[in-house]
């Protein structure tokens, strides 16, 4: 899936224990399932933090990717392969950059679990687009493909490709308030005003707006593989979270640095496009006159980060007896939701991160 032998993290490891499957037997699948693939199999497992274990399989010239479940007991809607495998499927077609798809199997007497083989992508992962070893037109130029490509996500007819009952048509950032909030809530491990504001001002106005689009749910450059050569997205990556919601907010989760990370930086010196000129470029590839409410889309998705840190912080102090983790990620979570809360009261002063 990607090429990540630039990144500390990442790069091919053996396959660790817990992950380690019967290669003949995938071997003898592929074969049957996948087109051309001949030879002896090679498997290595890529590092790295993914909640789906990835493979490089080599064989020959061949390379591919394997994306699995995870081994052991998992909550039923948990680590949905079958849905990443459906969604990039139905995108081969279109002009949205994907990696093409070979196999799906259900059959869990393969491997162990439901996995899918799809190409493997030579590129790079940009995990920095606002620093980095890059000049500042290498970055403009990575910030504009991104915003290329995910206006081709949201560009895309749903049920021309066939995903007309991937999601719900309706009520995304309602549905995803209810649900993060109630998160939140059983995760709380101190009291955060700014949680509470966001819970109650949040599902009392949310904008009306009836667009639908797939979305991919996580979207910011590091989840997109660019070209080795050229700074042009070659697929977009990780499709775990992706469903049909609005595509409003799916873009101003890509752009919640703005208001973050690059609130205090010189956009111009690193090459960035400004807020406002990264907005026009979406608004220009979707055919929109502009986005009303913007400053709520961009607290929404603060919100949800919040209440993601704190999870983390809650099962950190479940798990371990020193909380040094816990305390950071329960920080980031009252410092992300003061954030958010700064969208929509603008006297809160944002002075520390």
């Amino acid at each position: 899936m990607t090429d990540f032998q630039a990144h500390e993290n990442t790069g091919t490891i053996p396959v660790q224990e817990r992950h380690q499957f019967d290669v003949g037997a995938l071997r003898n699948y592929m074969q049957e399932n996948v087109e051309r693939f001949s030879g002896e199999l090679q498997v290595e497992e890529f590092a790295g933090g993914q909640s789906n274990p990835t493979y490089l399989l080599s064989a020959g010239d061949q390379r591919l990717v394997l994306r699995r479940k995870p081994p052991g007991k998992l909550l039923k809607s948990a680590h949905a392969v079958d849905r990443e495998y459906r969604v990039l499927t139905a995108l081969q077609d279109t002009d949205v950059p994907t990696a093409k798809t070979y196999a799906l199997c259900t059959d869990d007497s393969v491997i162990g679990t439901w996995f899918y083989i799809m190409e493997y992508l030579d590129g790079r992962v940009i995990w920095d687009s606002s620093a980095g070893p890059y000049t500042p037109q290498e970055r403009g130029e990575f910030w504009d493909a991104a915003n290329d490509a995910i206006a081709k996500l949201h560009n895309v007819n749903f049920e021309k490709v066939g995903l007309s009952d991937f999601g719900k048509h309706s009520d995304y950032i309602a549905r995803q308030i209810t649900r993060w909030a109630g998160q939140y809530e059983y995760t709380k491990t101190n009291d955060n005003p700014f949680m509470d504001n966001l819970i109650e001002y949040l599902p009392a106005n949310i904008p009306v707006d009836n667009s639908c689009s797939i979305v991919h749910g996580d979207p910011q450059i590091a989840n997109m593989m660019m070209h080795v050569e050229r700074n042009e997205v070659i697929g977009i990556l990780d499709w775990e979270l992706s469903t049909l919601g609005s595509p409003l907010s799916d873009f101003a989760y890509l752009c919640r640095s703005y208001r973050d990370a690059l609130r205090d930086q010189d956009l111009k010196a690193l090459g960035i496009p400004s807020e406002e000129e990264f907005v026009e470029a979406y608004c220009r590839r979707t055919g929109r006159s502009g986005i009303d409410n913007w400053d709520y889309y961009l607290a929404f998705n603060m919100f949800r980060l919040a209440a993601i840190l704190q999870g983390i912080a809650k099962r950190v102090v479940d798990g371990t007896a020193a909380s040094v983790h816990a305390q950071a990620a329960g920080e980031g979570a009252l410092y992300m939701s003061k954030v958010a809360w700064a969208q929509i009261d603008k006297s809160v002063v944002l002075d520390e991160g």
